[in-house]
């Protein structure tokens, strides 16, 4: 019989290149000053002296922004592009960007323009004394209105793009990538490296680029935002911002990645079929589903809002290829998610995308983005070792014999024993299965709601806080201090992956073994064990129980 291939062996024998680094970035920028309805009241009475607080001045700024754009665009002979609804945007600016890029030389390459919705300020007449000046008031709403988008490629940045709306506060958003980026430091520095396609296959210097990674920051992009709201036509002008009325940038969507390249495509492919087959019914076979690329038959208009999810799922696109290409692996988390997929056929690429840095415990604004990326690679780092471990625990383990015996801890304390086979302990096994990939910890309350799944019978608050001691206190888990949360350690991970492993996979196949759904090899081997015992049976004149 072949050897099983397995993940740390791949991990460790057959890679050339693990790098982590800042992928997509797609910032919020937005005014401070003019998020409150008082404080539009202010812009228009305080700062631009009108004697009414009119909205008829929105429309006069958006008038003057979008004939500063035509401007612009014909001055420095840049076309504009209709952006038509369904079109990745992207598709239709890669011929102008890749001749951009072929110039080298820091350019705006087009301007998009949409109609698109966005968060705006509405007025409201207010019910006042006609013989008076009339008053407004203000609330945010969601408008259909025109943004334009200023395709750029920047000789530190790569291609990017800024989004401006035309219609107040002036939302903006930006997009860069940290891969593009870390390309052009090392070009300029003369470390020579190759490509993926997005993302580095090799370098002559990993240390080099590691450190360049590492280095990109808050302070990197900021600037890049202010060197290019200089030179683009915007609704807001320096005497605006000299009164403090200017854009303040804010993270909407940020990819954290480790991508980790194999010597050889053979390797990258063994790694994913190792991967999907070990990650497909471990702890959670309800929540792994295939995802077809498009909406339900039906579904038309904008989508509708859904709550969040908290589940994992395998993709595959038959289209794109037999067994692993095209194949990708999500784990989800209230609005973010992380992914594992293989890029260009010999690399895996592992990417926490934060949709709402509050998933994670940050902030929103910019300045937060370090913060941001090392709680997201710890996360990628705790996925990889999950997926390690989940392919070597065995048997003979000093601490799965540790676990499964009452002891004492090195205070004094009885730690019970985790007896394997035990239902209550499998369940327990399984329920931290399931939180194997979250990125929060292990509470009463989340413990709680796995258990009563899993068992199907009330699972109560004391049995939780007794389960939560013994796991403590046998090392496979620790308290986060000052909080009622608990993280993995790794003997907790060994625990939860081997109990499920051999629970799931040994022992229930062998218990079904007379079942259709048995594989045909193991119904047949114990069809010649029994008959064998019988005969051994009748041969000592053993009678059968009646």
């Amino acid at each position: 019989m072949s050897h099983a291939v397995t993940v740390p062996e791949l991990l460790e024998g057959h890679t050339v290149l693990d790098v982590e680094c800042l992928d997509r970035i797609y910032l919020n920028g937005y005014v401070p000053m003019l998020q409150a309805g008082g404080q539009v009241v202010t812009f228009l009475h305080g700062h631009l002296g009108m004697p009414v607080a009119s909205p008829a001045v929105f429309e006069q700024i958006g008038t003057r922004f979008r004939q500063a754009v035509a401007r612009f665009a014909e001055n420095s002979d840049v076309p504009m592009v209709k952006l038509a609804k369904g079109v990745r945007k992207i598709d239709v600016m890669r011929p102008l960007l890749a001749r951009a890029a072929r110039s080298g030389r820091s350019q705006v390459v087009a301007v998009g323009w949409a109609q698109e919705y966005q968060h705006v300020w509405t007025a409201r007449k207010r019910d006042t004394d006609p013989a008076r000046p009339p008053q407004f008031s203000y609330a945010m709403a969601e408008r259909r209105v025109t943004c334009y988008y200023f395709y750029l490629w920047d000789e530190l940045w790569g291609p990017a793009f800024i989004k401006v709306c035309a219609y107040f506060p002036y939302p903006v958003k930006v997009w860069v990538n940290g891969h593009e980026w870390a390309k052009r430091q090392l070009a300029r520095a003369g470390v020579s490296f190759t490509e993926l396609s997005n993302g580095f296959a090799s370098c002559a210097d990993p240390a080099v680029l590691q450190a360049t990674c590492d280095r990109l920051g808050p302070g990197d992009i900021t600037v890049f935002f202010e060197r290019w709201t200089a030179r683009i036509p915007l609704p807001l002008t320096p005497a605006d911002r000299r009164a403090g009325y200017w854009w303040e940038l804010s993270m909407r969507q940020v990819e954290v990645s480790r991508t980790i390249v194999f010597g050889a495509p053979r390797h990258a492919r063994a790694f994913f079929e190792a991967l999907i087959a070990d990650n497909l019914d471990l702890g959670r076979p309800e929540n792994v589903e295939l995802i077809f690329g498009r909406a339900p038959k039906g579904r038309t208009g904008r989508p509708p809002k859904t709550p969040p999810v908290f589940k994992t799922a395998i993709d595959r696109y038959p289209g794109l290829g037999r067994h692993t290409a095209g194949v990708t692996i999500n784990a989800f988390y209230k609005k973010s998610r992380i992914k594992q997929y293989l890029k260009d056929g010999r690399a895996l690429r592992i990417e926490t995308v934060v949709n709402c840095p509050d998933d994670l415990g940050c902030a929103r604004r910019l300045h937060n983005l370090d913060e941001l990326q090392c709680r997201a690679r710890a996360i990628n780092a705790r996925l990889l070792e999950t997926e390690r471990a989940g392919q070597g625990c065995v048997f003979d383990s000093p601490a799965f014999a540790r676990i499964s015996q009452p002891t004492l801890t090195q205070d004094g304390r009885r730690a019970p024993g985790l007896r394997f086979g035990d239902p209550r302990v499998q369940a327990l096994a399984g329920a931290v299965a399931n939180t194997l990939c979250a990125v929060t910890g292990i509470t009463n309350k989340s413990l709680r709601a796995l258990m009563t799944g899993l068992l199907g019978v009330p699972y109560t608050m004391n049995q939780a806080s007794y389960d939560l001691a013994r796991l403590a206190r046998n090392g496979l888990i620790t308290r986060i201090p000052h909080r009622n949360l608990y993280a993995l350690t790794p003997d907790g991970v060994r625990f939860a992956i081997l109990n499920t492993k051999v629970h799931d996979r040994v022992l229930r196949p062998l218990m079904a073994s007379d079942q259709p759904q048995a594989p045909p090899p193991l119904r047949q081997a114990l069809r010649i064990i029994d008959t064998e015992v019988h005969r051994r049976l009748d041969a000592a004149r053993l009678p059968a129980a009646a």
